[in-house]
């Protein structure tokens, strides 16, 4: 039996601090996990700027509400969830997370979840799990499950590497050349392609 664990920003809908920073006109919020591995200090260092600059969780819910799945996302996952259990795996946060999973169909989707302060402002975070994705892809595993992975960014290495195939979806080009052994692929009928492959 197989499932299929996505990730979510930069594979399935645009970079949310990206479009953030876009809209704020704070460009360091521009940097996400694909130039910062390490996680937590990414989201330590995204905190302190928020705070500077006196920004909560309201004002990056009304740039959420604004963004759109990329084109062909929905339908592609449509068609693998015909064919493949699939779950999305992200390290955004449920707060984040939820008018995209409208627009997407309701697909199943693991994250994380922000702690906010009574004035709306993001005082910290909770991760569901250490090492959330690579804990999760092992965790199925362990219920019976192989795993195909895909994903864009570093923190999508772990997923990717622990599973029976993992594929680099419209990763960076560094990203692509630290890791030649893995397949990558830029089109959502590529990446279809790559996983039923994977399945035979």
């Amino acid at each position: 039996m197989y499932i299929t664990c996505l990730d979510l920003e930069g594979v399935l809908v645009p970079e949310i601090w990206i479009a953030f920073s876009e809209k704020s006109g704070i460009p360091e919020l521009r940097r996400t996990t694909r130039d910062e591995p390490d996680y937590n200090k990414l989201m330590r260092w995204r905190l302190g700027i928020l705070k500077e600059h006196g920004l909560g969780l309201k004002e990056i819910q009304e740039v959420i509400a604004a963004i759109d799945p990329m084109p062909g996302a929905k339908e592609f996952l449509d068609e693998l969830r015909s064919i493949t259990q699939a779950v999305i795996l992200s390290d955004t946060f449920t707060q984040f997370a939820q008018p995209l999973m409208k627009k997407l169909g309701w697909p199943t989707i693991f994250c994380n979840e922000l702690v906010v302060a009574d004035d709306g402002s993001i005082s910290d975070y909770r991760l569901r799990c250490e090492n959330t994705k690579l804990t999760t892809v092992r965790a199925l595993q362990s219920a019976g499950f192989e795993t195909i992975a895909a994903g864009d960014s570093f923190n999508d290495l772990a997923m990717i590497r622990a599973s029976k195939a993992g594929i680099l979806f419209r990763s960076t080009d560094s990203i692509k050349a630290d890791n030649p052994d893995l397949p990558a692929c830029e089109e959502y009928s590529e990446l279809l392609t790559l996983i039923k492959n994977a399945m035979d």
